[in-house]
């Protein structure tokens, strides 16, 4: 298991990333992406994950492409495009989006975050927390009222009043710098803004449709790293004599780790097979997200389960993935939140009014 990294490593690794091509898949040739597939971003993520089994950096991956390189893609104008996008897609920036708020959560309705018209541009003030990329970011897609309409602003590293700490650590996916944003009578030219005054709640909705969808990707690569250690040290560790897997009750929970995961990699598939149609995606990524994140957790305990003891030792890696896995649920909306999105799609639950 990679050890613990500080965010100036971190942001190296992404930045390598970059110079590698893998902020480039589904991003048009125009700025420097490959002008290739969805499908093929699935499989060049999952090849990553495999590689680096590091649900840190695959977080702090996936904040940079849905929080920052993507909404600039889709909404900004040619202006912007040309001043940050072909650096986003190289890793020679990096970027970020900052929602979740103290005492509002993710929850848009209640954000306190408040932007002013100011002459020649925008005045904002707020508070963001429990931001990815937060201290390590160039470039961070801020979101905040504007004359009582969500709105978005590209903030950049430097500017007058916006300044970031890394308060409030959490014990998961550590190698995912995040931290506060504090803005502070922060000054804005007009060209800020990103997409048209009170696009905002569609921004985010988008942002977090495309990450739900395509966030486990790297994941499941490294869930195949996992099962691989798994195997391989039920097959090695002998108990009763014979090897641990011969066991029912050790193969039938090696079985649904298996399951699982390619369970996870038809979901995958069906989003990029409706993003590379240009389908609304919004359905089956809620669903790709909740059966992704409730396997990640669950196949980690069996890991640890099977390891035994050695599972709980800091050297077997698996103790932390249990924190990573358990934030799987929560990070991008919680599976709760899922299940309303995927009734109200339905016509049900919580979120649907009748005509």
């Amino acid at each position: 298991m990679p050890m613990t990294l500080n965010p100036k490593a971190t942001r190296k690794i992404l930045r390598q990333w970059g110079h590698l091509g893998l902020l480039g898949h589904g991003v048009p040739r125009e700025w420097l992406g490959h002008g290739n597939t969805f499908a093929e971003l699935v499989r060049h993520h999952e090849k990553t994950g495999r590689a680096c089994h590091d649900p840190g950096l695959i977080l702090a991956l996936n904040a940079h492409l849905w929080g920052a390189l993507f909404p600039v893609l889709r909404f900004g104008n040619g202006h912007q495009k040309r001043q940050w996008l072909p650096e986003l897609v190289t890793g020679s920036l990096i970027g970020g989006h900052a929602i979740t708020e103290p005492g509002a959560g993710s929850n848009p309705a209640d954000m306190q975050t408040r932007a002013e018209s100011d002459g020649n541009g925008f005045r904002l003030n707020g508070h963001k927390r429990y931001i990815t990329n937060a201290p390590i970011a160039d470039v961070i897609i801020v979101y905040a009222y504007l004359q009582q309409k969500l709105s978005a602003f590209v903030l950049v590293h430097g500017d007058p009043g916006f300044h970031t700490n890394t308060e409030h650590p959490v014990m998961a996916c550590q190698n995912a710098p995040m931290g506060e944003v504090f803005l502070e009578d922060c000054r804005l030219p007009a060209e800020r803004l990103l997409g048209k005054p009170g696009a905002g709640l569609m921004m985010i909705q988008s942002a977090l449709e495309w990450e739900r969808a395509f966030l486990f990707a790297g994941i499941a690569g490294a869930m195949q790293w996992q099962l691989d250690q798994i195997i391989e040290h039920s097959r090695q560790r002998q108990t009763g004599g014979g090897h641990l897997g011969r066991h029912q009750a050790i193969s039938h929970r090696i079985a649904d780790m298996a399951t699982r995961l390619d369970t996870i990699r038809f979901w995958l598939k069906e989003c990029a097979r409706l993003a590379d149609a240009g389908k609304k995606i919004t359905l089956v990524s809620a669903q790709t997200k909740l059966v992704a994140s409730e396997a990640f957790l669950q196949s980690t305990l069996d890991a640890v389960h099977i390891l035994g003891a050695k599972g709980l030792e800091t050297s077997s890696g698996m103790s932390e993935w249990l924190n990573d896995a358990a934030s799987g649920r929560l990070f991008s909306g919680s599976s709760e939140i899922q299940k309303n999105l995927i009734a109200a799609l339905l016509g049900t639950g919580e979120g649907y009014r009748p005509k």
